[in-house]
């Protein structure tokens, strides 16, 4: 089990990560775009396992990483200091934030595929990607709890896909190895295991009040049987047409 994890990207996603991993008695490096000055407060409150710096720094510290950036971002990795690395892709495609990209619309890539030709010396595990912040970290349980969740990951590197199950055990939440990045669609946006199951029915509102809403919902558990199932029955849709989620 790696010692410390790198996170790039201290938004929700990688601040829920991070709570998790110094819960669960790992190091943890962060980083963002705007400097380390900007995560003081963060640090704080996570305690003395904590640090921030830049993101090359991240990445050279980390055993593993944690991208919890937008796809748009992808190109602004340190790919060079991420060499040698196994890095876990939380993003998902939305071509409202991230711009169209026509490799994605036409189904040539998935986000994660296009990652790993931006991150060549690495090895990409998509992962966090189906779950929102807040029910990411209150879902999470102990091995062995009657209540514990599961979330898919996909991956080309065996090695990289086993370190990314034994951080996501750590962290409480077993896993479901849903195949190669190729097929790591099978749980981006419009798919079902995509966010509404660890939430239930969602009432239609816009992002932010989408995002407030979930602060008020413990989320529900979904073992790996019922991601499985809902895995298994994706049908692969226009990835152009992806939405945030409730942007109504």
């Amino acid at each position: 089990m790696p010692l410390t994890l790198g996170i790039i990207g201290s938004g929700m996603i990688g601040s829920a990560v991070a709570r998790l991993a110094v819960a669960a008695g790992l190091e943890v490096v962060l980083s963002n775009t705007r400097g380390p000055e900007t995560l003081t407060d963060l640090v704080a409150d996570l305690g003395g396992r904590a640090r921030a710096t830049t993101p090359a720094e991240t990445a050279r510290a980390g055993d593993l990483v944690v991208a919890a950036i937008p796809l748009k971002a992808c190109e602004q990795l340190p790919a060079d200091a991420l060499a040698g690395k196994t890095v876990l892709d939380t993003a998902n495609y939305y071509p409202e934030r991230d711009g169209h990209l026509a490799e994605l619309d036409a189904g040539e890539l998935t986000s994660s595929a296009l990652m790993q030709h931006h991150l060549a010396g690495s090895q990409v595990v998509k992962a966090f990607n189906t779950i929102t912040p807040h029910q990411l970290f209150s879902l999470a349980r102990p091995a062995g709890a009657p209540d514990r969740s599961a979330l898919p990951i996909a991956g080309d590197d065996a090695e990289a896909k086993a370190a990314a199950t034994r951080l996501l055990d750590v962290l409480g939440y077993d896993v479901v190895d849903i195949g190669r990045l190729a097929d790591s669609w099978r749980s981006e946006p419009n798919t079902p295991v995509y966010i509404q199951p660890y939430l239930g029915e969602v009432p239609k509102m816009n992002v932010a009040a989408f995002l407030r809403w979930t602060l008020q919902t413990p989320g529900i558990a979904v073992p790996a049987a019922q991601v499985r199932e809902l895995v298994e029955t994706a049908v692969r849709l226009p990835a152009g047409e992806a939405r945030l989620p409730s942007d109504d």
